[in-house]
């Protein structure tokens, strides 16, 4: 019986400790996600207790030990000690919730993670140590139980030991992020010859930036910041370790979620040229209003270089309000025909190769261009581009040849093939007006059904439900033959919506994962049918 005792003990311990690893990963991916900000990560947490913080494994837990605490007498005898192994095993032996192989936006172990992860690691072993070394002087069962207790209050604590860990850096971190920037200041100052366009914008940053690159290539030579480098750290690992002697060109992305992070940005690096794509209702949660977004997204513009030309989506009132603000020229650019437009569309054609169009510029010239790029909000991205473009002396038609080499970001809008099946990828968007948007692409699209598999829409604030709602009478539109929406609490809104609208039941299908949807589709769906993956899709905890 010891022995056997001795090997279901090492088993218990092992998938406690398997799981407390895994809830420690994964909160440390949280505290990056939430951009190692304390308040954010202290929101996150709030918003997500009982489904991923406490577990009805820990409510287990805390009842065997309490059991095993008010019955010694049984846990003494050896069959008493090892049925509550067993137990113990049983609530403790799942971690899927916290797997990693799902992540839209796997954790990144940069220099700043692995500085985390040793304190973080240290604190979570403390209990498990302190419960061991105690319930060692006590013998069994009692410190059986202690250690136990030890493993539960580790597990328990995963959230905590990553922001106590978090705490005891700081100091240290505060210290390299300021060495950080005075280093890319000094980089920038040190290069006079560098042009710095800095994009900003509600939506559309990553995607106006890879054009703007694309474009400024014909003439000079270009630096973009991977992927969504628009964080101050992102822009000091830019300017630090990547811009070269040779480059004559600095494309940057600026994001903001707080008030005073445009400031903080420009500190970094002051445009030359600055381009604002669209003021929406991404981050209202912390920025409160619209207005608010617009006035802190605004200061790009004001703290561009004296003489340097800002570029403005006059489509949208808020962002053309910025002229105002403007110490050098703006270009203006309109996919809706505003009459104050210096750069302008017509004639806007898309098909399962992308879109077509025709660009005019301020001298009157007109060109063709023809683009992988999907949807009007893409347009307008390029109609951007080309007006920084035009601002630095490249020609339209050298710029229409250029477009045509731009890809898709991943994930959003990307259009690819499966089994005849045309597929639209554009599960990283998470906004009102590009969901939209691509909806409408995709209700033009092709001579089969047209389906969407969708989760809703996120970060939105107080206008969550009521954006969602409006999302689903969009949805009812009678060019969609199956709407598949994924989640049935998250969802709701988006139910709401559709029935308010009259989309017929056999429509509509609600599913609790992704993989699930998946399954409906494979039964549904036939070669030349359209399917639309839209907002936020995968999600290792919201599917």
């Amino acid at each position: 019986m010891t022995s056997a005792l001795l090997c279901f003990g090492i088993i218990a311990t092992l998938f406690a400790g398997w799981r407390v690893g895994r809830r420690v990963r994964f909160f440390l991916h949280i505290f990056q996600l939430e951009t190692y900000k304390f308040g954010r990560y202290g929101h996150w947490l709030a918003e997500h207790v009982p489904s991923l913080i406490v577990r009805p494994s820990h409510g287990a837990g805390a009842a065997l030990l309490l059991g095993g605490g008010l019955a010694p007498s049984v846990v003494e005898t050896g069959w008493g000690m090892l049925i509550l192994l067993l137990a113990w095993t049983g609530a403790f032996i799942s971690s899927r919730r916290y797997r990693s192989d799902r992540e839209k936006t796997p954790l990144a172990f940069t220099d700043r993670m692995v500085r985390l992860v040793l304190p973080t690691a240290l604190l979570a072993l403390l209990p498990i140590a302190g419960g061991g070394l105690y319930g060692w002087t006590l013998g069994v069962p009692t410190g059986v139980l202690w250690y136990l207790g030890g493993l539960l209050l580790a597990d328990l604590g995963a959230p905590v030991w990553v922001g106590l860990g978090a705490a005891l850096v700081q100091p240290v971190e505060t210290a390299i992020q300021r060495g950080f920037k005075r280093q890319a200041r000094r980089r920038l100052q040190a290069r006079p010859d560098l042009s710095v366009v800095g994009i900003t914008g509600s939506y559309g940053k990553t995607s106006t930036k890879v054009i703007v690159a694309e474009l400024l290539r014909q003439t000079y030579n270009v630096y973009a910041t991977p992927s969504s480098y628009n964080t101050p750290m992102g822009l000091c690992l830019a300017i630090n370790e990547h811009v070269k002697p040779e480059h004559q060109v600095l494309v940057l992305e600026y994001g903001i979620r707080y008030p005073g992070d445009m400031d903080e940005l420009c500190n970094i690096a002051e445009p030359d040229a600055s381009v604002v794509t669209t003021v929406g209702v991404a981050h209202l949660e912390t920025m409160k209003t619209q207005d608010n977004i617009a006035a802190e997204k605004g200061g790009l513009v004001e703290r561009t270089a004296s003489g340097g030309p800002a570029v403005l989506n006059v489509d949208d009132e808020r962002v053309a309000a910025m002229a105002e603000r403007a110490p050098g020229p703006v270009w203006r650019v309109s996919t809706e025909g505003h009459p104050d437009a210096d750069i302008a569309v017509h004639d806007i054609q898309y098909d399962t190769g992308g879109t077509a169009f025709d660009v005019t510029d301020d001298t009157g010239t007109t060109a063709t261009f023809e683009t992988q790029l999907l949807g009007r909000h893409n347009v307008l991205n390029v109609l951007l581009a080309v007006a920084v473009g035009r601002s630095m002396g490249l020609r339209l038609r050298q710029m229409a040849h250029a477009i045509r080499r731009v890809e898709p970001i991943e994930h959003r809008l990307q259009l690819r093939s499966r089994g005849g099946v045309t597929i639209i990828d554009d599960a990283f968007n998470s906004n009102p007006v590009g969901a939209r948007n691509a909806v409408g692409i995709l209700g033009e699209m092709g001579e089969g059904q047209r389906v969407i598999v969708t989760p809703g829409m996120v970060e939105l604030g107080d206008r969550q439900w009521t954006e969602n709602k409006r999302f689903g009478h969009f949805l009812a539109r009678p060019d969609l033959d199956l709407v598949v929406l994924v989640g049935e609490e998250q969802t709701a809104p988006i139910q709401e919506g559709l029935s308010e609208a009259g989309a017929p039941e056999e429509r509509v299908k609600v599913v609790s994962s992704l993989a699930e949807a998946q399954e409906v589709l494979k039964r549904r769906l036939t070669p030349g049918d359209v399917v639309l993956y839209e907002n936020d899709l995968p999600d290792q905890y919201s599917v």
